[in-house]
């Protein structure tokens, strides 16, 4: 008896300093870390970062799928929420210190067949805990790291902060988090207008979010909503503790017979105003963000900091902007979709595409997950089904029937966009379209390398008229013989023009003839040297025709130097970094260098008119009725990318337009040029913010002649412009045809029932319906960095064959600019 005594007492009090130990190695992270009390002693913890326009309006948010929270105090949350949350979930909550013994006691004796033991407490620290394992011996651990966390809780906050923290941090049905973005996403209503059924409905939610969703599954949600409205009446006590009126059995049963009333409309983040900018401006705090450390050591995160994001982004501006996109391309896109049957002889020689497009599908993958055979998925994407696809319509979507393989054809041949507006001398960028539709194409265009064609020219221009040239200047007009090259362009020689003549019609032989006067080398070192250009270039005689992909924003940043008196400045669009009690973590400003003499850059402001009024752009200038303007188009092989850059004294904006593959495309030269695809989008825009006089923006202003001209100069840039010829030919590309007259071309921009397209910030229809949609064709994934399209065929140099008298830009075959990339669909 006495060796079975000694055992037993070892036994118990073995066992309960293991019990300790594990409770105090608990206490101090032996089973993973627990918040710190500063975590605990924060509600505003978790907060989504904010992002300002220019003036001061809110353009969105940052945050995880769990952290879009809008915190608010206990005072503006209605006594009805927290009668309900407490009758139903903790009624005996002002009595206990974070663990309710007996409702533990009833959880264990019943095996949780009458519910669990938790508290509210317990709740918030298993919330905090991110923690739910489905493992017995994980979720032993587990409790005791709530236990400890609720204690703390207990400790250091009052009830009714525990009660905020709690309703503030909770996850409600369709993943939406916090009290306040429940109530305006289920009810339109803040949390302190909500009524005793819709709070009941609110924290119905708390027990199944997905079970008890109103707007899937209305009668579990009404059965859910009545069990709590009983609560609520049984449990009246509740109602004293927290000061408010009791609520009686009558008032339940008459509540408990009406209908949920949802005014349904969740945030999401495609909300709000330019949300390919925004996508680009994530990545580029966090980038900056990285050096940068929290007075306790770590780092910020942008999605949990509530940090306050100001940028330069004119909210009036990128509504324009958007919505001149929709008004040209809208019915651009008609025309160009038109092309069929040459799509599809397009699609044939590229069925690896094809093949890649539709594994990278989200059909696709479901359909594997699901075990489905590879005959059975070709099969499915061979037979019609109902879907949503994009549509220019003022919902940008519409139903149809279609074959999955139908429909991702379909999106790929969608007409993409890359459209930047920027002071060129501050550098702030007031306006960033990145897509035509974000919600189904995502990719942003802006930062996306593209062949930039003849748009390279202007800076060739200008490095040759820094060295002495004019814009009455004689120059040659055809090919040149580069050394190891051979002769380039291979078009016939047109003779002699001059210097302005060059630039309005592109011609591919005066760009020739600048490039070898400088060198190639000498020009290359100058885009990356002087114009702030990054991305790859190829030291090629192609180099002056645009065969290298350039980015909009570096493209913009090296047309600056025009308008800006010779100086280079760095578009940028982040002004400064607070945290979220309004203390400035780091502030920014571009950077500018001078780069040409600001005789140069005036003179190229005025050469550059010509292809605006007579040239590739005609007419643009006179359609708008401005003073002072220049501009360049830019159109690559075989109709692939078409650019048009221009500016005014007060901003510089870019537009490209193409498809993500650059094999889709049209072959008709005539009305798929720079001039004609993506001119006119800068015109709508233009013409939209000259007659906002808000804006300040003025048709009258004109660039400041430099001094030193005054007494210099002898050339009348009038005169020489006067001079231009008039040409209907046109030799950027492999396009041809007549130039376009921009002075009087319009579009209606309705879509097929009449109604207004408006920008895209404009366009989100966020209320959803409560259906089931089947799955979208348009697989929302990365988009590759186009290429052109033909194989390497090894070799560095192109054949020295005689000049053929067919205008056309023709890249050197080498690794270099023609070697698919990884990524290459």
């Amino acid at each position: 008896m006495k060796k079975a005594k000694r055992i037993l007492w070892i036994l118990f009090f073995g066992g309960f300093f293991l019990v300790i130990g594990i409770i105090a190695a608990t206490s101090f992270g032996a089973f993973g870390s627990l918040p710190t009390l500063a975590d605990l002693e924060n509600p505003s913890a978790f907060m989504p970062g904010e992002v300002y326009a220019e003036d001061g309006s809110l353009m969105g948010k940052f945050y995880e799928d769990n952290g879009n929270r809008s915190y608010v105090n206990y005072n503006d949350i209605s006594k009805n929420i927290v009668y309900a949350l407490l009758a139903t979930e903790d009624k005996r909550y002002f009595t206990h210190s974070g663990i309710d013994a007996k409702s533990l006691a009833r959880a264990v004796s019943s095996m949780g067949g009458q519910g669990g033991g938790s508290t509210i407490t317990q709740q918030l620290a298993k919330n905090l805990l991110n923690q739910g394992s489905s493992n017995k011996s994980k979720r032993v651990i587990e409790k005791l790291k709530e236990w400890i966390v609720a204690t703390r809780l207990e400790k250091n906050f009052t009830k009714e902060e525990i009660i905020t923290l709690y309703l503030n941090q909770l996850e409600y049905s369709d993943n939406v988090f916090g009290i306040r973005n429940a109530a305006k996403t289920f009810f339109q209503k803040e949390p302190d207008r909500v009524s005793i059924e819709e709070a009941a409905v609110l924290v119905g939610m708390i027990n199944n979010p997905t079970l008890f969703n109103p707007r899937k599954n209305p009668k579990a949600t009404i059965d859910r909503r009545n069990l709590v409205l009983d609560r609520m009446a049984e449990n009246t006590e509740v109602s004293t503790l927290i000061g408010t009126k009791a609520f009686s059995v009558a008032e339940a049963n008459t509540l408990k017979a009406k209908a949920i009333e949802l005014h349904y409309k969740k945030e999401s983040r495609a909300i709000g105003i330019a949300p390919y900018f925004r996508d680009v401006l994530r990545v580029t705090v966090n980038e900056k963000l990285k050096t940068i450390k929290k007075p306790d050591g770590r780092n910020y995160s942008i999605f949990k900091d509530g940090l306050k994001i100001y940028t330069t982004i004119n909210p009036k501006m990128q509504i324009y902007a958007e919505e001149a996109v929709a008004e040209h391309l809208s019915s651009y896109q008609k025309n160009f979709s038109n092309n069929r049957s040459l799509f599809e002889s397009q699609w044939k020689k590229n069925q690896n595409t094809l093949d890649k497009a539709i594994k990278q599908s989200e059909r696709y993958k479901t359909m594997m997950e699901q075990g489905a055979k590879e005959s059975d998925v070709t099969k499915a994407f061979n037979t019609k089904t109902k879907m949503k696809v994009f549509s220019w319509n003022a919902q940008r979507e519409k139903d149809t029937t279609m074959t999955p393989i139908d429909s991702i054809k379909y999106h790929r041949q969608i007409l993409q966009t890359a459209f930047m507006v920027m002071e060129p001398t501050s550098g702030e960028v007031k306006a960033w379209v990145g897509g035509v539709n974000y919600k189904r194409f995502n990719y942003d265009h802006v930062t996306t390398a593209r062949q930039v064609g003849s748009s390279i020219k202007p800076m060739l221009y200008g490095l040759n008229v820094e060295e002495g040239l004019e814009g009455s200047s004689v120059v040659g007009n055809g090919p040149q013989n580069f050394p190891g090259y051979g002769y380039y362009p291979n078009q016939g020689n047109k003779g002699a023009t001059t210097l302005a003549t060059g630039l309005a019609y592109s011609y591919n032989g005066v760009a020739a003839y600048l490039l070898h006067r400088v060198g190639i080398k000498k020009f290359k070192s100058f885009l990356e040297e002087k114009c702030g250009i990054t991305a790859k270039l190829n030291a090629y005689p192609s180099i002056c025709l645009g065969a290298d992909e350039i980015p909009m924003l570096q493209l913009l940043r090296a047309y600056t130097m025009f308008p800006g008196n010779g100086v280079n400045t760095e578009p940028y669009f982040v002004t400064k970094i607070e945290d979220r009690n309004g203390n400035l973590i780091k502030s920014f400003m571009p950077e500018r260098k001078d780069v040409m003499s600001e005789a140069t850059a005036y003179k190229m402001t005025q050469i550059m008119e010509g292809p605006v009024t007579k040239g590739t752009a005609k007419g643009l200038k006179q359609g708008l009725g401005i003073k002072a303007m220049g501009g360049k188009t830019g159109t690559t092989n075989d109709n692939s990318d078409l650019w048009f850059v221009g500016y005014t004294p007060q901003l510089l904006a870019g537009v490209w337009v193409g498809c993500d593959d650059r094999f889709i495309r049209s072959n008709d030269g005539g009305a798929y040029q720079g001039g004609k695809a993506a001119a006119p989008i800068w015109k709508f825009f233009f013409r939209k913010i000259l007659a906002d006089k808000t804006l300040g923006i003025k048709k009258d202003t004109v660039f400041t002649k430099p001094a030193s001209m005054y007494a210099n100069s002898t050339t009348d840039y009038q005169t020489m412009l006067d001079a231009i010829p008039q040409d209907n030919e046109t030799y950027e590309g492999t396009s041809g045809g007549s130039n376009i007259d921009l002075s009087t071309q319009d579009y209606n921009n309705v879509d097929e029932n009449g109604q207004q397209l408006g920008g895209e910030s404009n366009s989100y229809n966020d209320v959803e319906n409560g259906t089931t949609l089947p799955p979208t064709e348009n697989p929302i994934i990365p988009t590759p960095t186009p290429t052109p399209d033909k194989k390497d065929t090894g070799k560095n140099k192109p054949p020295a064959t005689k000049p053929k008298e067919i205008p056309k830009v023709v890249p050197p075959t080498t690794k270099p600019t023609d070697k698919p990339k990884q990524n290459d669909y």
